[in-house]
């Protein structure tokens, strides 16, 4: 099948951007990775010994990451619908978490252990169709704030994906009713010209 326009443009500037050849040099699954790492050294995200949820992990390079920075006395459980290979030191489960078995699983593998982050970098396939994908990527921005309340300890942390459009102000406001604090960030691996940001809840405030 021929190659169109956009995916040459598209396959042009992934293979020439300084974050995917240094994620392919430092052995990690994506160029994401980098968005956590600038968020993590400026918010103080992970520490050793840290039990942290990812949601949507595949292909798993946040869960790299995560688990390299919590360490051995550390948990990274790495929760996605699709199959993922495995990571050293991660804990990887696949299942729709939205699912109340695949739920119970995951906190079945915390083995009681309180969640002191939950990190989610979910967005949807893209349709094309603006306010049908706006309105998925804020559902499943949603997702992932409605389970890092129900796993969180009190004075946990929670980093989501978000995209500027319908629905964004009304996420923002909801995290604040739930967190201290909800800081703003668009780090310098995530393209200019993508709506994405991403949100810092720090504090849980615990379940009401």
């Amino acid at each position: 099948m021929a190659r169109t326009k956009s995916s040459k443009a598209w396959l042009a500037e992934h293979f020439t951007d300084p974050f995917v050849k240094r994620a392919q040099q430092e052995g990690f699954r994506s160029r994401a990775v980098y968005k956590l790492e600038e968020i993590d050294r400026r918010d103080h995200l992970l520490r050793p010994g840290m039990v942290v949820v990812d949601l949507g992990a595949a292909p798993g390079g946040w869960s790299q990451y995560a688990g390299r920075r919590v360490g051995a006395a550390g948990r990274v459980l790495a929760l996605d619908i699709l199959a993922m290979e495995p990571i050293a030191g991660v804990d990887t489960l696949q299942g729709d978490f939205t699912e109340k078995e695949v739920l119970d699983q995951a906190l079945e593998r915390l083995r009681g252990r309180p969640v002191d982050l939950v990190i989610s970098d979910m967005a949807p396939n893209i349709s094309g169709i603006g306010a049908a994908d706006q309105a998925r990527a804020m559902y499943l921005a949603e997702l992932a704030v409605d389970f890092a309340a129900q796993v969180l300890r009190s004075g946990g942390d929670l980093l989501v994906k978000v995209f500027q459009g319908s629905g964004y102000g009304e996420l923002h406001q909801g995290m604040r009713e739930r967190f201290e604090r909800v800081l703003v960030r668009k780090p310098q691996a995530s393209r200019a010209r993508s709506r994405e940001i991403y949100l810092v809840g720090k504090g849980f405030r615990g379940v009401k």
